[in-house]
């Protein structure tokens, strides 16, 4: 499933640095630390008409990412709303909108690795554009597993949301050679991590489970799912799940900001079993979800 670009944001306005810039003018150095080292953390947040999907959540990840990266100068989370929320006025946004958050460690010297060559402060990127979620979620999307293994903090700590993507970019190469809309990643030991883009989740026997958050970003959205299973007394567990259990999982489904519930049919070409509407649990997941959305959105 290939995103295409809406001809809306042919003329989006973007925040760099400390200004709001055309399209055309957003560019960052070639000394910056995003493109010496991937040397950056970043968010993905939704606008709704309502506002920011949990976006306190988000922008407290963004700073604890930062912190454990020693990044100096970090804006704060009120500098950064403002900032955020200058963006999408100046592009008169109101909904359907994605942004991509940014933060570098700035401006380097003279290039290099060393985090001292780093004087200027942190550099901030905002990116909003219209677009829609990226899965289909009314008929669900086919997942491959990956020979590329998610991070584990042995190696890089997947708790923190950096830049650096290449794992997960070659795990979506083995998806796209293979026809498949994602790529399922294990962790060193070989259970179920999370999908290339998204956490994933299964329901077995009407109880919903999810990987520990060991090898894989604790994600907001997931995070919302299992607050709404203990909410509503859906039964629901953080465990190890090998490809067997996926394999045979009732049903199975991913989540993230980019696009939110999603139902999985395919798994390395094996389907998922189907259950009646009735016994579906996602429907009413997505459903909670749907009306608890105004509660998490922050406006400006």
């Amino acid at each position: 499933m290939l995103q295409t670009s809406d001809p809306r944001n042919k003329n989006i306005k973007v925040y760099v640095g400390n200004k709001v810039l055309s399209r055309a003018e957003a560019k960052v150095s070639v000394f910056d630390s995003v493109v010496q080292g991937g040397d950056a953390v970043w968010e993905g947040l939704r606008l709704y008409p309502q506002g920011i999907f949990c976006l306190d959540r988000h922008l407290q990840r963004l700073v604890e990412s930062a912190h454990a990266l020693s990044f100096e100068a970090v804006p704060s989370k009120d500098e950064v709303k403002k900032a955020l929320f200058d963006t999408l006025k100046a592009n008169d946004m109101t909904d359907e909108v994605h942004i991509r958050l940014t933060l570098t460690r700035g401006e380097k010297i003279t290039s290099g690795m060393d985090p001292r060559l780093n004087q200027s402060g942190c550099c901030l990127i905002i990116l909003p554009e219209y677009k829609p979620p990226v899965y289909d979620n009314a008929h669900g999307i086919s997942v491959i597993t990956s020979t590329i293994r998610r991070n584990s903090p042995l190696f890089l700590d997947s708790k923190i949301h950096h830049n650096n993507l290449l794992n997960n970019i070659q795990a979506k190469i083995t998806a796209n050679v293979a026809g498949a809309d994602a790529a399922l990643m294990l962790d060193k030991d070989g259970f179920a991590a999370e999908l290339n883009g998204t956490n994933i989740f299964i329901v077995k026997d009407g109880i919903v489970k999810t990987p520990h958050a060991h090898a894989c970003l604790p994600g907001i959205t997931r995070g919302i799912v299992l607050e709404i299973c203990k909410t509503n007394n859906i039964p629901v567990q953080e465990c190890n799940l090998s490809l067997t259990e996926l394999y045979n999982a009732d049903e199975f489904f991913c989540t993230g900001t980019m696009g939110e519930l999603t139902p999985i049919h395919t798994l390395d070409g094996r389907k998922v079993p189907r259950l009646t509407p009735n016994e579906k649990v996602l429907p009413r997941l997505i459903s909670y979800f749907e009306g608890l959305r105004a509660q998490y959105c922050e406006l400006s």
